[in-house]
């Protein structure tokens, strides 16, 4: 049954101007899998570019990015002619159906991504019906637009300088919020001299301990402002022994809605900055009156007590923390003074509580013996992405007044040792009298902004209440001074809530002061913007740091102002933090900077465009927990209770510009700025993480792997896991057809022969061809699939240290991972497979698109984020930073969007060869005519030329080019090995049947090859990759050719029964039969042939090695395979063995010609234990000598610095020369060290046998071994 009807939300803004309309259809299908990490859901679905499932609260939302002209009035949205078909509840599946509304909720918000506008179109398309359920089948919308053009909410109209920019700064702290005294001992203290000290001079600035607002449209100061204190004695301009100063103090013990706490999440202390030079101080003005009769008096306020300590983050997530632990004290009190209050009036309580258990606990709550009830925390299971669970007592629960209340939690832990509970906060609220009692106390009227009108505050027992101080406004507080009198009262506007503090003059409070008090002078408002010559550039690139990685921001700063022509600045977040956040951390403070940057470039197009947060983060902001990585904080969400998307961090938080953005709990926006994290937590770290960077761009890099794109897909575990395979051979399949120049290469884990070990299930040869797929280099990896902090999927093909181990120094990829948690930075207690990855300090990923929280698939975010990257629609290349960015933009995929990172240098661009080489002739013959075939045993030579993007010849091109010729194209079929998935053909590259490197010159180059016996011999269209670099600057150029016919044989090919010759060694050509390696040692194979060799893949011609004699497990070498250059007939490889067992080893090495004549290699090398230093073969040569003579040696240390020390003496044991040297060698030989047969003193020592000590020390380990030997000078 179907019926229409129109459901209008709010209203028409009165300044609205155009109208808009548009539909919206939605395509549902019915109940399907959604897996995460360790479970599944079943849940109706519609079209993925609008589908949105929140994992938490198991509820379903449409989400629709609509494009739009200007400013949309949010108001205005109207919604009609909803088509809707009634449900059944089984219809819902694992749906949580108390989460279902009974209307659709519509969500219109404006949303500018820099200056692109955009509309967020956000509802329910399920609905409850009465005692039913409806899905919405189709609707329309019509908006209008505002005639407002920007949301952008600018706090600082200009470049101004800093209050901090010059003069003398003093620094102290408060902890708790009140009126606090300094005498003039205390000025004396943090450094003032009183002497002279003229006091209406004194000046006190601070913005006060509470958080920054996380909204942008909530205003903050961009600097430390001046607060109107009280100086009692400053008439005479002379600072005596009785003066002293009062000002109220806002501590770090304020409520905030926004993060539900009462304490400060980032900082303890609250500072305030004292000058005491130039003009005079602020001082604070007399309480001015309403007049009028008052239409309320009071003699009680709204008086507020909390506790709350953050001891614990149960899940190390989120920015919820709790205090006391249930687990081992189950049943805890908590006392509270109310000493004026007004027990006729209940007092509000609030108590949040938490745990973690596998079945369902419980706290009981009572006040003064008064039951209040019990919470439930509900169980957490296992595998339910959930980590923690709270409860709350109802809203408005009250309980008897009373001076002391004792509020009892008892913990029931329902039988399990176990269970965790946890207080997070008690937070009372009472009716005091105000009457004075000895302290001085805040007081506000909570119900003042509902009312009209005027209140008289009418106080008792007042003759030591000195003053009344209105602190609404903490930076100019106005006082009411009483006279002695035991009561009085004064009146004050209602509309608005007012704070005040009632003071007692033998009750102030004492500041604090730590061991260095003295400020810096900082400018950063004013000298941000000024470059070296003083004048105003325009920042490109922003670095944030802390200043113990200043030097090696720096250097990173210095790269990119030269080789990328930015203009760069590197900025310490303790400047930030004194000048934006008033000496305290929060991530405000970092935000603000960032925007008053942005709003102030000289233009749009000229705003800031990358920000770097250079170091690495954590969930705990106050270094509670071991060993803490908050170097540089990010954005928590306060759901600290799940691993989902609902809990996530963000950097994101630090780039979005707009009014109305910056909660990212509640409305997330969209990032204006391209933002990156560096992973980095010291100084070392640092070094080599930017050295990868510099080693990305080093001509050591350019090599034709950049023309290689490996997609990997994991295998279907369970239902639903069906279309991963299929989505990722599809979105690869979408990219070679866009940007046919990439090698494309698929690790479908499916169309692997799965195994069964102990350790469960394998696949072991697609981990194979992962690894060396990395190792050989990629321009970039994407992988979609299960994963997890400490690899990728279930069958492991993808363990923690992997990426940590590769040996791909300059071959540096992006990796994408589209899968959960692989890359969660932000819990210094378990780093994950991402980070290893990330910190390989010469392989793993040059930086990484991750995700940090658990995820479903993300099929089309994927998609997006792959037309961004590669320039799909000829759109202009852009930094991988600004793709995830444009990306985050386009996509509705929320959960993907608030979970996605960018780890790495956000101005990295990937290393794209631009265009284009182009193929001209085949055996002389111009390719726009008939050309021969490559079919087998024929001689081919190819010719081509390089080009510029307009298709002329660059004549002036002079370097080296790498080609390789493929095989026809071939089709592989999935397995099915789980029983979860239908088998899904899919398109591979064909087989190498040619790899060789030749010379360009002028622009031009040609190389000739014979094709291998081995090809498949049907004629079908085969392919050529071209990728070349220039010999005298770091440019590079890639090519294809789709044309060429592969197949068929030469039948007149002349006859060739001669096999290649080989000459193999471990890791260098030093390397003696029977020498020591280390576990993981490269094998070099140097091959010469009249004809070349085969790669062709033949059945039982492929290049192996095989270890041991195990014919099971070859190791298949085609790959590996390249020509010398210019030279077809002779070629080396170099292959990299892992992880060998330690002791003797056998390796056998197989080869054939293109005519399949064979032949066979061997070697004996012996693994050393690579803890400890293995050395062998030492000896001098020559020996004897007269006056020279070498030292060499074997050792399992390649690539290490060495300390090597020689020690000569006589057969007595005197020593007569010794020689230092620090060494480090690429092999295993060292033959470094030279000696003219002088003693220390230079003198010619006497003929005669001497012996000698070598000792060398490992200087990354700090190991050391020791070998004598004899030597005789002639």
């Amino acid at each position: 049954m179907k019926k229409i009807y129109t459901y209008c939300v709010l209203f028409i803004s009165f300044f609205a101007k155009a109208q808009e309309t548009g539909s919206i259809t939605l395509n549902w299908s019915d109940k399907k899998n959604i897996p995460f990490s360790d479970f599944n859901v079943v849940i109706p679905q519609f079209q993925k570019e609008a589908f949105n499932y929140d994992i938490e609260l198991r509820k379903l939302s449409f989400v629709k990015k609509i494009n739009t002209s200007a400013l949309v009035d949010e108001k205005s949205i109207v919604i009609t002619n909803i088509q809707y078909e009634n449900i059944s509840k089984e219809y819902l599946g694992d749906l949580n159906t108390e989460n279902i509304p009974n209307s659709p909720q519509i969500e219109f918000k404006n949303i500018i991504s820099r200056d692109k506008k955009m509309a967020l179109l956000r509802f329910s398309p399920l609905l409850k019906d009465g005692d039913g359920y409806k899905k919405i089948l189709s609707l329309s919308y019509s908006y209008k637009y505002t005639n407002g053009n920007s949301i952008t909410y600018k706090t600082s109209s200009s470049i101004t300088n800093s209050v901090l920019a010059s003069g003398t700064w003093k620094r102290f702290y408060i902890q708790k919020s009140g009126i606090y005294k300094i005498t003039k001992s205390f000025l004396n203290q943090i450094g003032i001299s009183t002497d002279g000290l003229d006091p209406r001079k004194i000046k006190i600035y601070g913005n006060g301990g509470r958080m920054i607002p996380l909204l942008n449209n909530v205003a903050y100061p961009y600097d430390i402002e001046e607060n109107a204190i009280q100086v009692i004695g400053e008439n005479d301009g002379s600072f005596d022994d009785s003066d002293y100063i009062l000002f109220y103090g806002e501590g770090v013990d304020n409520w905030s809605q926004e993060n539900n706490t009462n304490l400060n999440l980032y900082s303890d202390n609250s500072y305030y900055y004292v000058n005491v030079e130039g003009n005079y101080g602020k001082r604070i003005t007399t309480l001015t009156e309403p007049t009028g009769i008052p239409t309320i008096t009071s003699s009680t306020f709204d008086d507020y007590q909390f506790h709350e300590v953050d001891l614990t983050n149960i899940g190390r997530l989120g920015r919820t923390w709790f205090g006391e632990s249930f687990n081992i004290d189950n049943e805890q009190t908590f006392d509270f003074n109310f000493p004026n209050i007004d027990t006729t009036v209940p007092v509000k309580i609030a108590v949040h509580v938490g745990g973690n258990a596998i079945v369902d606990t419980y706290f009981s709550v009572s006040a003064n013996n008064q039951n209040l009830g019990t919470l439930l925390v509900s169980n957490v299971a296992l595998n339910s992405g959930n980590v923690a669970a709270h409860a709350s007592l109802p809203t408005n629960t009250t309980i008897t007044a009373s001076p002391n209340i004792s509020i009892k939690l008892s913990y029931n832990n329902n039988g399990v040792p176990t269970a965790k509970g946890y207080l997070d906060y008690i937070n009372l609220t009472a009716k005091s009298k105000l009457n004075g009692f000895g302290k001085q106390f805040r007081f506000t009227y909570n119900d003042a902004v509902s009312q009209s009108g005027i209140i008289a505050y009418q106080f008792s027992n007042a003759t030591n209440i000195s003053q009344i101080w209105d602190i609404t406004d903490i930076y100019n507080p106005s006082v009411l001074t009483n006279s002695g009198q035991t009561s009085f009262s004064f009146k004050s506007n209602l509309g608005i809530e007012k704070k005040y503090i009632a003071i007692d003059e033998s009750d102030y409070y004492t500041p604090l002061k730590e061991t260095n008090t003295s400020v810096s002078n900082i400018n950063l408002k004013g000298t941000i913007f000024l470059n070296n010559a003083g004048t105003f550039e325009d920042i490109d690139y922003l670095i944030i740091t802390p200043r113990f990685l200043n030097s090696q921001a720096e250097k990173l700063a210095n790269f990119h102002r030269k080789n990328s022509n930015l203009v760069v600045r590197v900025v310490n977040l303790d400047e930030i933090y004194q000048e934006f956040g008033g000496g305290k951390q929060d991530i405000g403070a970092i935000r603000n900077f960032i925007k008053y940057i942005y709003e102030n470039a000289s233009s749009t197009g000229t705003r800031v465009k990358y920000v770097n947060l250079f170091g690495d983060a954590s969930f705990d902001f106050k270094n509670r927990i071991p060993n803490n990585t908050n170097i540089v904080p990010i954005y928590h969400c306060v759901n600290s209770y799940t691993e989902t998307s609902s809990s996530f961090s963000s950097d994101d938080y630090f780039v979005m510009m707009d009014a109305n953005e910056g909660n990212l709990d509640t409305f997330y926006g969209e990032p204006d700025i391209a933002v990156g994290r560096m992973l980095i937590s010291s100084t070392q770290q640092a070094e080599e993480m930017i050295n990868k960077v510099f080693e990305y761009y080093d001509i050591k890099s350019y090599g034709n792997w950049r023309n290689n794109y490996v997609t990997i897909s994991d295998d279907a575990d369970k239902s639903g896991d069906y279309v991963l395979q299929d989505t990722q051979n599809s979105l690869t399949d979408i990219i070679y057809s866009n940007k046919p120049t990439f090698n494309f290469k698929k690790i479908l884990l499916d169309s692997y022969q799965q195994e069964t070990t102990a350790g469960g299930s394998r696949y072991p040869k697609a981990k194979e061809d992962l690894t060396n797929a990395f190792e050989k280099g990629a321009l970039v990896f994407n992988y979609l699939g299960h994963g997890g902090e400490d690899g990728l999927t279930s069958e492991r093909i993808w363990d923690k240290m992997d990426g940590y181990n590769f040996r791909n120094q300059y071959k540096y990829p992006l990796f994408i991972t589209i899968t959960c948690q692989f890359s969660r930075f932000d819990n210094p207690y378990r780093p994950t497979a991402g980070e290893y990855t990330y910190w390989n300090p010469v392989g793993g990923a040059i930086s990484m698109v991750t995700t940090t929280r658990e995820i479903s698939y993300a099929f089309l975010f994927n998609t997006i984020l792959t037309q961004n990257l590669f320039e799909f629609n000829s759109s202009p290349q852009v930094s991988i930073a600004e793709a995830l960015r444009l990306t985050k933009g386009a996509s509705t995929d929320m959960s993907a969007i608030r979970v996605t990172s960018y780890l790495g240098d956000p101005a990295l661009f990937l290393a794209f060869p631009r265009p284009k080489v182009v193929l001209t002739k085949i055996n002389d013959v111009p390719i726009t005519q008939p050309v021969d075939d490559l079919k087998a045993l024929s001689y081919v030579k190819l010719s081509g030329e390089v080009h510029d993007e307009n298709n002329n010849l660059l004549s002036s091109y002079n370097g080296d080019i790498a080609v390789s010729v493929f095989d026809k194209n071939y089709d592989r079929t999935t397995l099915n090995n789980d029983g979860y998935s239908p088998p899904i053909t899919f398109t591979n590259l064909g087989e190498t049947i040619f790899r060789g490197n030749a010379s360009v010159q002028n622009g031009t180059f040609e190389m000739g090859f014979i094709v291998p016996k081995d090809i498949k011999i049907p004629v079908g269209n085969g392919r050529v990759s071209f990728y070349t670099k220039r010999n005298t600057v770091n440019l590079d150029k890639t090519g294809y050719n789709l044309d060429i016919k592969v197949g068929g044989i030469n039948l007149n090919a002349t006859a060739d029964t001669t096999p290649p010759k080989i000459r193999i060694y471990m890791n260098d050509e030093t390397f003696v039969n029977g020498g020591i390696t280390n576990e993981s040692p490269f094998f070099l194979a140097f091959l010469e042939d009249e004809h070349g060799i085969n790669t062709a893949s033949g059945i039982g011609h492929d290049i192996v090695a095989l270890l041991d004699g195990d014919e099971t497990k070859p190791y298949i070498l085609n790959d590996y395979y390249e020509t010398e250059l210019n030279n077809y007939t002779k070629g080396k490889i170099r292959f990299p063995f892992r992880n060998l067992s330690k002791g003797l080893h056998t390796l056998t090495f197989k080869a054939w010609d293109v005519y399949n004549n064979f032949v066979m290699g061997e070697l004996q090398f012996v693994v050393a234990d690579n803890e400890n230093i293995t050395l062998t073969n030492v000896l001098n040569y020559p020996n004897p000598f007269v006056n020279y003579t070498q030292f060499w040696f074997n050792h399992n240390k390649p690539y290490e610095p060495l300390e090597v020390q020689v020690q000569i003496m006589t057969i007595t044991g005197k020593i007569v020369k010794t020689i230092n040297q620090t060494i480090t060698t690429e092999g295993f030989l060292s033959r470094d060290i030279t000696w003219d047969g002088r003693d220390d003193f230079g003198d010619k020592i006497g003929k005669g046998v001497y012996i000698y000590k070598l000792t060398v020390k490992a200087m990354l380990s700090g190991n050391k071994s020791e070998k004598f030997e004899k030597l005789v000078i002639l």
